[in-house]
């Protein structure tokens, strides 16, 4: 199938049944003639379609509509319905990275592409079969190479091996660095365009540089001048449940070698240092210990055995 444009006297979507010429003076306004006005040209053009699948059409008429860019496949009407919305909606936003929910025209363009994507993942899927000479089953669903060709002549990077979001954004940040002369947002609230917070997504790409691949890697770095966040700037992990409870555990064990027992009182602070870095933290060890021992029947045995081992009295 060539990429061929439908004669359309109003908007970018099809002919559908319903339509119909305009009447008198509208008719005449966008260049139809007056003895048209009315014309049923949706259910015409249905009705063409039915004789041409028939074979009982003139190959003289079938040419003559051809030239008016006629395309017999209601699959193809379909398709060429999709990727008419999707141009507009592309030359309006300037990229086909579009959300879920974006429509044009009333047409459900976002939807439509996601389902275009997974058709090329397919043919991409079955290419790789081929290539490693493994059976296809069927082709069925798979996105044809003039098809992707159509798509890729509007935005290239319509379908991207990683999450559409984050192609997205990255095509608004660039947008952004072209516009205003190279200053990157790097904080949430920065800047947001299109609905998209970029200083958050380049704050989100920088503190998670190690879980992309190395193709985004260099697209961030080279493209956008994005670097990596230092050790510094990356966040503290949360100390896990686990991770409290020895802590506390290493508390109450240096209390009960400088003290020689582990009577804390209530209202104790235990001070101690943690981790790599030295961390000096200020525990409530007076108050832990109270709790573990009116836990003591739902505590793991292993801990009984290791607080027993440093003085804990039970009752």
């Amino acid at each position: 199938m060539t990429c061929r444009h439908r004669h359309q006297p109003t908007d970018t979507k099809p002919a559908h049944r319903t339509y119909r010429v305009p009447e008198g003076e509208e008719a005449e306004g966008v260049g139809w003639p007056a003895s048209l006005a009315n014309f049923p040209l949706g259910q015409w053009t249905a009705d063409a379609r039915r004789f041409y699948a028939r074979g009982d059409m003139d190959e003289d008429r079938i040419e003559q509509l051809e030239k008016l860019g006629m395309i017999w496949s209601h699959f193809d009407v379909a398709w060429e319905e999709g990727l008419s919305a999707a141009r507009g909606w592309a030359a309006e936003h300037g990229h086909l990275l579009a959300p879920l929910d974006a429509a044009h025209q009333g047409y459900k363009v976002g939807i439509w592409l996601k389902n275009a994507r997974a058709a090329a993942r397919k043919a991409a899927e079955i290419e790789q079969r081929r290539a490693e000479g493994l059976p296809v089953e069927s082709s069925a669903g798979a996105l044809s190479d003039e098809r992707r060709e159509q798509l890729e002549d509007i935005d290239p990077s319509w379908c991207p091996s990683w999450p559409v979001e984050w192609q997205r954004a990255f095509h608004l940040v660039r947008l952004h660095l072209e516009e205003v002369g190279g200053t990157l947002p790097t904080e949430p609230g920065d800047v947001v365009h299109q609905g998209a917070d970029l200083g958050r997504w380049v704050r989100s790409v920088r503190l998670g540089w190690d879980n992309l691949t190395t193709v985004q890697q260099w697209m961030c770095e080279h493209v956008l001048g994005i670097e990596p966040a230092t050790e510094d700037e990356k966040p503290k992990p949360r100390r896990t449940q686990a991770d409290k409870w020895a802590m506390n555990y290493q508390a109450a064990k240096q209390f009960y070698e400088r003290e020689g027992h582990l009577r804390v009182p209530r209202k104790h602070v235990e001070r101690i240092v943690v981790g790599e870095d030295q961390e000096e933290r200020e525990l409530r060890l007076g108050a832990w210990t109270s709790n573990q021992r009116s836990r003591a029947a739902t505590l793991p045995p292993e801990r009984v055995e290791q607080l027993s081992a440093i003085g804990m009295r039970w009752s």
